[in-house]
């Protein structure tokens, strides 16, 4: 399928329910998919929808990136899909996270419960832009990419040894490399051990080129804005995304949220720690705000 052909959103769905369906956004350089095992965790009882945010997986490329557009594409693909009859819960990790908190402040007629996952609606420097150091490595894990000779590479096991000394951590790089695909050219056989050479899936220039984008925070288009439904903020305990300083931050935009922090988990939270992480999402998003505090 070229991007032509691809939906604007493409997404699978998991489970069914009588409640509000769960929509599950995924961060820089994710998919949809990244989330199935934790969608079929939470079964019975949940309908889950697991989106390829645009310029990721199945889902179209566009020609220019912003927060607030990619929040307002995946907005009109709920409204005229899973959220037509009603307000849904919507979970969002990282740059996902981001994502569905601007979903929030600018559709919240679509949302019922949020759930922002080891992000925090701030720019890379922190608050005031003042902090000393970054938050996270994807600067470097894609500028680490753009150097990978994809012509010459004979096939994953090859990349994965390339990108070892960079990228020292092996969960990170499989992370990286569920990306890589194979190039057929017109004619070449689809199942060829030796195609045509490799490209990313993702729109990798505009996602790099955009990178310092990716890292901010849109907060002059959202001044005056708030969601005042109930909202989980999730940490991962050894994760520098979320910091203290954020905390005011976080509360004039979401004043109804609870912070839980989750033992043992990096960034990726909920594939550290997925069992503790479906926990949190059935406790919260079937509780009260009340019982949710006390049980999660």
């Amino acid at each position: 399928m070229n991007d032509n052909e691809k939906p604007q959103v493409a997404a699978v769905e998991i489970g069914d329910g009588d409640g509000a369906p769960v929509v599950f956004i995924h961060g820089l350089f994710g998919r949809g998919r990244n989330f199935s095992s934790i969608a079929k965790g939470m079964q019975p009882g949940f309908r889950c929808h697991l989106i390829d945010l645009p310029n990721h997986g199945m889902s179209a490329w566009t020609e220019d990136f912003s927060y607030t557009s990619t929040a307002d594409i995946v907005a009109e693909h709920l409204r005229d899909g899973i959220a037509a009859g009603g307000p849904v819960d919507i979970v969002g990790h990282s740059m996902g996270g981001k994502v569905a908190m601007l979903i929030a402040l600018r559709h919240p007629d679509l949302v019922r419960r949020l759930v922002v996952v080891d992000i925090a609606p701030v720019g890379d420097g922190g608050p005031n832009g003042d902090s000393p150091s970054g938050r996270g490595d994807f600067k470097h894990l894609l500028d680490t990419l753009a150097r990978l000779d994809l012509d010459s590479l004979t096939g994953r096991t090859d990349a994965d040894r390339r990108l070892a000394a960079d990228v020292p951590d092996a969960s990170v790089r499989a992370f990286l490399l569920q990306n890589l695909s194979r190039t057929h050219r017109a004619g070449s056989h689809k199942d060829s051990p030796t195609g045509d050479g490799f490209h990313w899936q993702p729109n990798f220039p505009l996602l790099h080129r955009a990178i310092d984008q990716i890292k901010d925070w849109p907060a002059n288009e959202i001044d005056g804005s708030s969601f005042t439904g109930p909202v989980l903020w999730i940490a991962g305990a050894d994760s520098d995304y979320i910091r203290a300083e954020d905390l005011p931050v976080m509360r004039a935009l979401f004043p109804s949220v609870l912070q839980v922090t989750i033992k043992n988990a990096r960034h990726w939270v909920h594939a550290d720690q997925p069992d503790a992480f479906i926990s949190a999402l059935r406790t919260f998003l079937r509780a009260d705000q009340k019982t949710a505090a006390a049980q999660v």
